[in-house]
């Protein structure tokens, strides 16, 4: 492994996803909301096997932080994403590194023997996306095993992270080794708040990680959740993202940046303490086939230019792009043609 390949790590909760455009009743049945990100309770389980059973399924390699990376993967040279995560020892495992590797992103998964791979349900009404997630394997993370020396040599080698507030619900102490080694190495750790519940139900490890996060993403309804669980009294994007940029940082030699996109509106950037709005590609309603994995979409292509060294203009530029083509695919899958983008 030469010091310039697998630049990119990634590290949180490897899923099977199963997607399907379904009846607004299953949702109601399951208690679900149509935009939405969960975990499964009881209630939930046998929601699975009724999709699968219902519906016409397609099968894709999930987990947000896995998507990113495919995503970054697809407009990055060859061997620069790396991706850790728990899978159980199971056809689905495989499925899900088969599917990693067609995108060219190396998986370096602990495997559970005694655990079935991780499932999320994409329940596809309209252009929206209920994602209600039965981690299983992937909630059995360890950070012994980050700790192998096989596997520490890779984070040693990576430039640049990159985590989803999902594996705060895991394995806070193998994202804060993550968080401790970037900071100390001056090197780039970036996260993302991924749902509501996070802000609102996993404060503590959450602003136990935040001050050594560099780069901040998420949507303009986890931004609000973050406002609320931190009793801001404010539901105003730009100055949510002010604020949270200027929170205590361990690595003090560079400013927090934060991205919050915002579905058909303007995606909002904080930096230096500045705020910039960035127009999305327009698309006709009639195009969007469907929006699950459109934050993940952005930003792997946002993460793709950042990691060569591009402005942010051009790191955003990337993310809208290729959201823009995700929203046109079923699932967050990326085309097997080139890339059409221009930094």
């Amino acid at each position: 492994m030469s010091s310039s390949e697998y630049v990119f790590l990634g590290i949180e909760n490897p899923l099977l996803d199963i997607s399907a455009r379904v009846d607004p009743s299953l949702l109601t049945k399951y208690n679900l909301k149509a935009n939405d990100a969960i975990l499964a309770a009881d209630e939930h389980k046998p929601l699975y096997k009724e999709l699968v059973d219902t519906y016409q399924v397609e099968y894709v390699a999930g987990g947000a932080a896995q998507n990113a990376l495919r995503g970054a993967q697809w407009l990055l040279p060859p061997k620069q994403t790396v991706y850790i995560g728990c899978v159980g020892r199971d056809a689905n495992a495989k499925i899900l590194r088969d599917a990693a590797a067609k995108d060219g992103l190396r998986t370096e998964y602990l495997e559970d023997p005694d655990t079935p791979t991780g499932l999320c349900a994409v329940l596809i009404t309209g252009t929206h996306r209920s994602l209600c997630t039965d981690l299983l394997a992937a909630n059995n993370y360890k950070v012994e095993h980050l700790q192998k020396p096989e596997i520490w040599s890779l984070v040693e080698n990576a430039k640049f992270f990159y985590t989803g507030g999902f594996f705060l619900t895991v394995s806070p102490p193998a994202a804060l080794l993550i968080g401790e080694h970037a900071a100390k190495n001056n090197k780039v750790f970036t996260m993302n708040l991924s749902a509501p519940f996070i802000s609102q139900f996993f404060t503590k490890p959450l602003d136990e990680l935040l001050p050594y996060v560099d780069i901040l993403f998420g949507n303009e309804s986890e931004a609000e959740a973050y406002a609320e669980a931190h009793n801001w009294g404010t539901k105003d994007v730009k100055e949510i993202a002010l604020k949270i940029a200027a929170l205590p940082k361990v690595n003090s030699s560079r400013s927090r940046t934060v991205v919050f996109t915002q579905g058909a509106e303007q995606t909002i950037l904080v930096s230096e303490g500045t705020v910039k709005e960035y127009p999305i590609i327009k698309i006709q309603p009639e195009a969007i086939v469907d929006t699950n994995g459109a934050g993940d979409a952005f930003v792997g292509g946002f993460m793709s230019q950042f990691v060569q060294g591009k402005p942010l203009d051009t790191c955003v530029a990337a993310g809208h792009y290729v959201a823009n083509v995700v929203i046109q695919r079923s699932g967050p899958t990326y085309p097997k043609e080139a890339h059409g983008f221009k930094a």
